[in-house]
């Protein structure tokens, strides 16, 4: 397989990722460092709560990577009127399920479904996927952690060791 580069790799990738989205509820919109598919989120509720998931992707041409967040803005609608909007940054996964009032309408939705789009366009073009720089400061953390917890635990059996 052909490694990328250069502004005619990108333009491939993006028109790739567009006409993957075609017959999907993604949108497709080009920005300047990449793309983003964006998609509206049933939600069981109505129009209580509204949530739109966004895949933002960078490319990096030059070096044939590219990295992938997801951007989630949830509208909730409050008593009197009032909205309550939320936006969450990074890696997000999750699940929903719903149906209609009347239940004669299913919905589902996978925040993991935009990704697997996304990563086998590009990777059937060559290019390769970064982390972002949020998740790997997560990983980072989540294993400083762990390390923490295994020796308070070491610490804990050492001091109460009959």
């Amino acid at each position: 397989m052909n490694e990328p580069s250069g502004a005619h790799a990108a333009d491939e990738l993006r028109a790739r990722a567009e006409a993957a989205t075609t017959g999907t509820p993604y949108r497709f919109r080009r920005t300047e460092p990449g793309f983003d598919l964006t998609v509206d989120v049933p939600r069981a509720g109505g129009r209580r709560v509204t949530q739109v998931h966004t895949h933002r992707v960078a490319l990096r041409p030059a070096a044939g990577t590219f990295t992938l967040t997801d951007v989630v803005r949830t509208k909730r609608q409050g008593p009197f009127g009032t909205t309550r909007t939320s936006v969450e940054s990074g890696r997000v996964r999750y699940r929903t399920w719903s149906r209609s009032l009347d239940g004669s309408e299913r919905h589902a939705f996978s925040s993991a479904d935009g990704r697997r789009l996304i990563r086998g366009v590009a990777e059937e073009l060559g290019w390769r996927e970064l982390k972002p720089a949020t998740e790997k400061i997560a990983l980072v953390a989540d294993a400083l952690g762990g390390l923490v917890a295994l020796t308070t635990l070491l610490g804990l059996a050492i001091a109460f060791w009959p």
